[in-house]
């Protein structure tokens, strides 16, 4: 029987912690840039604050953290501006507010044990320090020292019209999860599910890509703005540039999927979503899904019930606002009928064994 010595190892670390909420709590690791901004992370939703407001670096050996102001709002340290692109070292003591004097934060420098095993290599495991939440965060998100968030696949010029994708893959029927909501009623699920790690495909500063939960093609993702935007009822000319940045990042989706030569897809909007948060579908038009069961299910995506992504761009633009018309719920009811030759069909399983003459696997 061998016998592996573990030795402890005291790690200096580094915390940035809210003075308002001690479950305000971000780990700055040693030499590495974090972002924080408005969003979960932070707790902020003040739209005048960037959600990449600062740069944070620790340098935990020298004992101080350097702050870079990237949003366009002042950021300060000790209620002196940092300046757009402007950086400042912060020790500990001194109070870091976010944006135009709010939501102050301190550093602190803390020894923490840790175990490594020398003949292995393995890395040093840090214990964590945790504190406690109040459980009064509507959103369920947790705030809890954690990894920040970093971004994937964002452009580096910025352009809404070219995002480019991270190197997540993408496999058919990938969205059913069994992790339960605890956001009350059943149609908030999609705030939770657009922070969920695991069901993220790709994000970027303005949105955020979802497998849907339940995916009624092989391929069926929904593309969502971080900012709380209910339903197309609240979109107006002010959202244009990001409904055309959620367009973007749909075409890059269809882009980079491995099946895209032998599919078709569509990308739009409910006009009567059953879901709150505005949302994009991208979704290919196999309908080849156990979770396509209703009538419902199919004419939802397959009738004027389902508004293209295009029209509801052009509609903002020259309209300002998204119309949509009296009794469009009643396409729901519509009898089945085949999207590609119109052909009608009278149950969900004739229609699904007729819809493979046109989408072989």
């Amino acid at each position: 029987m061998q016998f592996v010595l573990l030795c402890n190892t005291v790690m200096r670390v580094c915390w940035l912690v809210g003075k308002e909420k001690c479950s305000q709590r971000v780990k700055l690791p040693h030499l590495e840039a974090v972002v924080i901004g408005r969003g979960p992370e932070t707790g902020i939703t003040d739209k005048k604050c960037s959600r990449q407001q600062v740069q944070l670096k620790a340098d935990c050996n020298k004992g101080y953290v350097k702050v870079k102001q990237i949003g366009v709002n002042p950021t300060s340290v000790d209620l002196v501006t940092v300046g757009k692109d402007e950086e400042v070292k912060m020790k500990p003591g001194q109070v870091l507010h976010v944006v135009n004097k709010l939501y102050p934060y301190t550093v602190q420098f803390v020894e923490e044990l840790g175990k490594t095993a020398p003949e292995a290599g393995e890395k040093i495991q840090t214990k964590r320090m945790l504190c406690e939440v109040s459980g009064e965060n509507d959103d369920d998100v947790e705030l809890v020292p954690r990894k920040t968030m970093k971004m994937e696949g964002v452009d580096t010029k910025g352009s809404s019209a070219n995002p480019r994708l991270s190197s997540t893959s993408v496999s058919p029927h990938e969205g059913t999860s069994n992790k339960k909501e605890h956001l009350g009623h059943w149609s908030q699920g999609l705030k939770s599910s657009m922070q969920d790690p695991k069901m993220q495909v790709y994000k970027d500063e303005k949105t955020v890509v979802i497998k849907d939960k339940y995916p009624k093609a092989r391929y069926h993702w929904l593309i969502l703005p971080w900012d709380p935007i209910s339903s197309l009822k609240s979109v107006t000319r002010d959202h244009l540039e990001l409904l055309e940045h959620m367009h973007a990042v749909g075409q890059k989706m269809i882009e980079q999927c491995p099946a895209r030569e032998s599919l078709e897809f569509r990308l739009g909007y409910h006009a009567i979503p059953s879901m709150s948060q505005l949302h994009l579908h991208v979704i290919s038009q196999d309908f080849d899904s156990p979770a396509l069961k209703t009538k419902k299910h199919w004419n939802s995506f397959t009738t004027d019930y389902f508004l293209n992504s295009q029209d509801v761009i052009e509609t903002v633009r020259s309209k300002g606002k998204v119309m949509v018309k009296d009794h469009v719920s009643e396409l729901l009811k519509l009898p089945l009928r085949c999207h590609r030759c119109k052909q009608g069909l009278s149950t969900i399983p004739q229609l699904k064994e007729h819809l493979r003459k046109h989408w072989p696997k």
